[in-house]
């Protein structure tokens, strides 16, 4: 039988209430706090609160619910053999400094909803439930259950997802709304590694000596601001003209406040995520960079020499022979996200790599070991999350682009990312919204906001997407 709903006008309807309820989610300030965790709220008791509250607010709408040990938890509606699968989630970044309104209040002002988690992601998953409603008012009828998952450390160690999939089923496909409309397909692989540098005891300490190095504090960030003390300074008049002089031509900002024997350095570049090293500028490598081009010591110039010489200009891997791109996901991305040396222990370089989805981790461990070797550094740790890839002609996705230009009267083009969302814990997954293309992406920012008509539209989309996958 062909339906005529009118899914946007449903989701009108609820508007108001709509919006009081991702207020109320909002107003919870779920940041993860290790200090406080305890059996049965692992991430704190902000996280185990926010949790609580949806899985309360999908009992009283007549949903089946399940806390999983408050790792994760699920709202549940209908029949059926097979499961599809909503993975949103209810814990937020910390909000950070220089909000113009308190990040927790949730206000309302010209058409948006500001707060801490209301792009990311607890409107987008507060629509998805209310989209639930929806076909659930409409008495519509579903071949197969329809299960929302909500996790409690998407920000931080996905420790929800693991222990959540440990313990409960798998679904046949499923989405996040999580990130960007149209469709995300495609995720590159994500590395964490570390290559670490120890000085043989052999190199005499002459000339100027590196006594301390710092840059950086998380891998999937670029960092904006690199220290480097060095001593056994005589005169360093030149020095302050050169520093300034680098600094210009890279459009960077440093300073450098010299003592007796001592001179420190510092440089700020500008912040991006890990993800698109190029939209920022690595305060690390840039003073490594700088660095070089002194009479360093045995002991230190290794260290900056290999910095400089790998990864100045150079965020695709070059260098290293690591210079990996496909169509389906483009290019791989080298950051230097953590730089650290010191005289007694020597150095690490921390390196967050985002490789396409055809390319292989363990080639690229074997190559990136070896180059490093070369240089005298050691590879010391490495993590490697597998990249998430859908075929296009995926039934998953040929249902979901047509329910977004049904609705949006938009063409659904297909996305890749060197991000990761909850799409790469399922089987069969994709991220899907709730960011429409051309809004500023305000996730993990000051002033976080959603804006109240996308997140009714967003609703109204994720409705006929639930219907026509569990129909």
């Amino acid at each position: 039988m062909a339906l005529n709903i009118n899914w946007m006008n449903e989701a009108k309807k609820r508007k108001d209430d709509l919006v009081r309820d991702v207020q109320a989610l909002v107003r919870i300030p779920s940041v993860r706090d290790d200090r406080q965790a305890q059996p049965g709220a692992p991430f704190g008791p902000k996280v185990a609160e926010a949790l609580e509250h949806m899985l309360r607010r999908g009992g009283e709408e007549g949903f089946r619910v399940k806390n999983v040990d408050g790792f994760a938890g699920h709202i549940e509606m209908g029949q059926g053999e097979k499961l599809v699968g909503v993975l949103g989630h209810i814990d937020v970044v910390p909000p950070g400094d220089g909000w113009t309104m308190d990040p927790f209040a949730a206000e309302v002002r010209g058409g948006r909803l500001y707060g801490r988690g209301a792009i990311d992601d607890k409107g987008p998953t507060v629509a998805a439930f209310y989209a639930m409603k929806i076909v659930r008012d409409l008495g519509l009828p579903l071949a197969k259950r329809v299960r929302l998952i909500i996790g409690g450390d998407e920000e931080s160690d996905w420790r929800c997802v693991e222990h959540y999939f440990r313990h409960e089923e798998m679904p046949e496909v499923g989405f996040a709304p999580d990130a960007d409309f149209p469709i995300i397909h495609a995720e590159k692989g994500i590395i964490d590694a570390d290559l670490a540098y120890c000085p043989s005891e052999s190199e005499r300490a002459e000339g100027l000596a590196l006594a301390s190095f710092e840059s950086g504090r998380r891998y999937n960030m670029v960092p904006d601001a690199a220290e480097a003390v060095v001593e056994g300074v005589r005169e360093a008049e030149d020095w302050q003209e050169r520093y300034e002089s680098f600094c210009r031509e890279c459009g960077v900002k440093g300073s450098m406040r010299q003592s007796e024997e001592a001179v420190v350095f510092q440089l700020e570049g500008v912040s991006a995520h890990g993800a698109e090293p190029e939209r920022g500028k690595n305060a690390g490598v840039y003073l490594a960079q700088f660095l070089a081009s002194l009479p360093l010591d045995g002991r230190s110039r290794p260290f900056i020499q290999f910095i400089a010489s790998a990864f100045f200009g150079d965020a695709r891997g070059r260098r290293l022979g690591l210079a990996y791109r496909d169509e389906q996901s483009g290019d791989l991305t080298v950051n230097v996200g953590v730089l650290s040396y010191d005289r007694q222990h020597g150095g690490t370089i921390g390196l967050n790599i985002r490789y396409p989805v055809t390319a292989d981790g363990e080639a690229i461990r074997r190559t990136l070991a070896g180059a490093a070797a070369e240089h005298g550094f050691a590879l010391s740790r490495f993590s490697d999350a597998k990249p998430h890839y859908i075929d296009p002609n995926h039934e998953l996705i040929r249902t979901l682009q047509r329910v977004y230009e049904e609705q949006t009267g938009e063409p659904a083009r297909l996305l890749a990312i060197g991000g990761g969302t909850y799409a790469r814990a399922l089987a069969a997954g994709v991220a899907f919204g709730a960011l429409f293309p051309g809004r500023p992406d305000v996730a993990h920012q000051k002033d976080e906001y959603i804006e109240i008509d996308d997140l009714v539209k967003a609703t109204a989309i994720y409705a006929q997407a639930i219907y026509e996958l569990a129909k």
